[in-house]
């Protein structure tokens, strides 16, 4: 019983704060976010992977975490868009590990608007310095590749001590490429940060300091939709 009131808890949380968000209720400018037919493709590690299905079972293909949130949104809402939503990120993967697989898995795709979250994994095995060269050579070979190609960037975060500090200059790296591609960024430590000092418990929202709860994905829903609204698609 405990952990039931816990969870709901945390989900009456998210719900009170962003209750305008659901198929009952959807932001009708939500439909003109991207041109119809569009594919969006969404890259990064664990926290994108969401321990997605690796066939086309369309009751997996998009994980459990932000991305099936968004997915399920975009596509409940506006299903005459006929919007493609594409998950291709793979646990573990650091910005070195998705140019291994890029053409494949998101060249090949040809996606109209290409959503990545990475870095958790570079900090300790990157200087925040290569991770910005690497991450910068990847998003510069996509825009060769595709030159019609929008991007959006999620800022990797972490949280525990020393996790913010430590993700600090990384953070900044991703926000100066977001500004290089002219490409919404999605803020997500503040949030993060001002969620767990009103709340006081950190496993809420963000469960071993890198992977976010159920909640946690919720907040990064809502922090993308923000972000890419805001954008010119």
């Amino acid at each position: 019983m405990k952990y039931v009131i816990y969870f709901l808890g945390a989900a009456a949380v998210c719900l009170a704060a962003f209750s305008t968000l659901s198929a009952q209720t959807p932001n009708p400018a939500d439909g003109d976010l991207f041109p119809e037919g569009a594919v969006i493709l969404f890259q990064g590690d664990s926290i994108t992977d969401g321990n997605r299905g690796r066939n086309d079972d369309p009751n997996h293909i998009h994980g459990h975490g932000y991305v099936y949130l968004i997915a399920s949104y975009l596509g409940a809402n506006f299903p005459e868009k006929n919007w493609t939503f594409y998950n291709r990120g793979v646990s573990g993967d650091t910005v070195a590990r998705l140019s291994e697989r890029w053409q494949e898995e998101t060249i090949d795709i040809q996606p109209d608007v290409l959503s990545i979250l990475i870095g958790v994994n570079d900090m300790g095995n990157e200087t925040p310095e290569e991770y910005e060269a690497k991450y910068d050579r990847l998003l510069a070979e996509t825009k060769a590749a595709l030159p019609n190609v929008k991007f959006v960037l999620i800022e990797p975060f972490r949280s525990g001590e020393g996790g913010p500090e430590a993700a600090c200059p990384y953070q900044e790296a991703a926000a100066r490429l977001a500004e290089k591609y002219h490409a919404p960024y999605v803020a997500l430590q503040d949030v993060f940060e001002k969620l767990i000092a009103e709340g006081g418990d950190e496993c809420r929202w963000i469960w071993d300091g890198v992977h976010p709860t159920t909640a946690g994905h919720w907040i990064i829903f809502t922090r993308w939709l923000d972000a890419v609204r805001k954008a010119d698609f």
